[in-house]
């Protein structure tokens, strides 16, 4: 009897994981996804900031990274993965940067669908996110993406919707569209993909 209490009490202790469900509405169609604010909590605090204030609404995916064709020629750390940010009339009204949850301490990994926060510096953070195609183990702590090796804040993950993903990022990229631009790095979707939404479901 002591040994069956004992142990509801370990399970109670264990704390239950609790994903934030959300949808990606885009002009191309929905991305679902999944936010894990269990092990991610300010980088899911923040990133719901910005869906609660609308500041999504009329943003766009605007970069693709791909090795296929590879648009990345002056990088020797190749990645898959596209960006997307809020509306342009909230570029300069960020909330103030969240502090990175590296990946060696949330246990979340840059797999295929996981939602990252885009960065340059460490604790940089804003509002602009990115998703990754195929596994990114470069972009975990430890990895050789970002010089600094501290990796990127994954905080959720795709759920509904890969096949989508994928078609942004193969969609044109570059001043022209054209296979020369992509050769010389031009990594901007052209013309972007609209985000008409992001929101809990």
């Amino acid at each position: 009897m002591l040994a069956q209490i004992l142990l509801l009490v370990a399970v109670a202790a264990v704390p239950l994981r609790s994903e934030v469900p959300i949808v990606i509405v885009t002009d191309l169609g929905a991305i679902e996804g999944a936010l894990d604010d269990t092990r991610a909590p300010s980088t899911v605090r923040n990133f719901l900031r910005y869906v609660d204030a609308g500041h999504y609404t009329g943003g766009r995916f605007h970069r693709t990274v791909r090795t296929r064709p590879d648009n990345q020629p002056r990088s020797p750390v190749k990645i898959d993965v596209i960006q997307g940010g809020v509306a342009s009339r909230f570029d300069k009204q960020s909330f103030p940067p969240v502090p990175l949850e590296r990946t060696s301490k949330t246990g979340l990994k840059h797999l295929d669908g996981a939602l990252s926060m885009a960065r340059s510096r460490v604790d940089d953070a804003t509002s602009d996110f990115f998703i990754c195609i195929g596994p990114q183990p470069e972009l975990d702590f430890g990895g050789r993406r970002n010089p600094d090796g501290q990796g990127f804040g994954v905080f959720g993950r795709v759920t509904a919707g890969g096949d989508l993903v994928r078609r942004i990022q193969e969609s044109p990229a570059g001043a022209s569209g054209k296979a020369e631009s992509v050769a010389a790095g031009d990594q901007r979707l052209m013309p972007p993909i609209r985000i008409l939404s992001i929101r809990r479901r």
